[in-house]
């Protein structure tokens, strides 16, 4: 059932306001994308009204070039602000928003987020680990390939970990990221390349 021109209003009004780096125009055009989109996604799986993990993650990788399946998977539950395992209207503008044109400051939540892997407000060594070992090409050549991993960590911490606790709180990558914006996607690419 397409939108009828009042709810469209209704929800684009109340987007403006909680998505603030759209005008107007863009925010129409992202709702009436995402209705297609879940269109497509319902045709498929008969789901809930939204898109699902796979269509998501199938515009994540096609749209941004986004490669790194545990980081699409990050990505996702970013976006999916309740938790529900499908990605509203709502919450496709709004995180569009911030993914698109965020401020740092958002753009640092966000990644954090992201990085963030079990949610407990800290990247730990084991997270960083994970993120990065996908990151080094293996050399053939090498006793333990992990070795290298946990040399890059350790340096990671000692740029990174400002209050010497052996992770990083939010405060801490913020700080980071702050002194040096290359840091912020240093676990690997969450944010959509320049083009």
């Amino acid at each position: 059932a397409a939108m009828s021109r009042k709810r469209l209003q209704q929800l684009t009004e109340s987007l403006l306001r909680s998505a603030r780096h759209f005008n107007r125009k863009e925010v129409e055009r992202l709702i009436k994308l995402f209705n297609t989109l879940a269109t497509e996604s319902r045709d498929r799986f008969a789901a809930a009204a939204g898109l699902d993990r796979n269509m998501f993650r199938n515009i994540l990788h096609c749209t941004f070039g986004m490669m790194d399946d545990m980081i699409m998977d990050r990505v996702f539950r970013a976006f999916d602000k309740d938790n529900d395992s499908c990605i509203s209207v709502v919450e496709w503008v709004e995180g569009l928003s911030v993914f698109l044109r965020g401020t740092l400051e958002e753009k640092i939540k966000y990644c954090f987020e992201v990085y963030d892997l079990n949610g407990d407000g800290y990247i730990s060594r084991d997270e960083m680990f994970h993120m990065l070992k996908d990151s080094l090409l293996k050399q053939p050549s090498e006793e333990d390939p992990d070795e290298g991993i946990k040399d890059l960590v350790d340096i990671t911490l000692k740029k990174m970990d400002y209050d010497h606790d052996g992770k990083l709180s939010f405060l801490d990558f913020e700080k980071a990221v702050r002194d040096e914006n290359l840091l912020l996607e240093a676990f690997g690419p969450c944010l959509p390349d320049i083009k």
